[in-house]
């Protein structure tokens, strides 16, 4: 029997599980809407709107329990100021989960995790390197290396 059991075990270890809802919940907490599979985004709504939960406590022990559970002090500042002076007068359901089809190689069912009231400019933003901007600075390696080579 499966009595008082929440959540999925992902087919995951446990320490593996934690890592993905962490990682995810920086990624959500980021751009405030993610694509993911079906069953991980049913599992990460959960555990976010808590972390929204914890963020409109606002006090000190609610901070480093975030910060325990988030990881990155930055994004835990943006839950702390941002998201939870936007969800003050909300009372639960901070994020809602959409089906997006199914994924092209695996036919796996896909889903789109997303903040209620999110901002618009915030998917994408600052998601690691361009392609332009790895091409200049594999230049620039290629570059260094070529000088170290022919000096040495």
């Amino acid at each position: 029997m499966k009595h008082r059991i929440k959540g999925k075990k992902l087919n995951r270890t446990s320490s593996h599980r934690k890592s993905l809802l962490k990682n995810m919940s920086q990624a959500l907490i980021k751009h405030e809407q993610i694509i993911t599979t079906l069953v991980k985004a049913k599992t990460l709504k959960p555990y976010f709107d808590k972390l929204i939960t914890i963020g409109k406590k606002g006090n000190l022990s609610a901070r480093r329990q975030a910060i325990s559970k988030i990881g990155d002090t930055i994004l835990v500042e943006k839950l702390f100021s941002t998201l939870a002076k936007r969800y003050e007068t909300r009372n639960g359901g901070y994020s809602r989960v959409l089906k997006a089809g199914f994924r092209y190689g695996d036919a796996a069912p896909m889903a789109v995790i997303e903040l209620v009231d999110r901002d618009e400019e915030a998917r994408g933003k600052d998601s690691g390197p361009t392609q332009e901007q790895k091409d200049t600075n594999q230049n620039d390696e290629n570059k260094d290396q070529g000088a170290a080579v022919t000096s040495g």
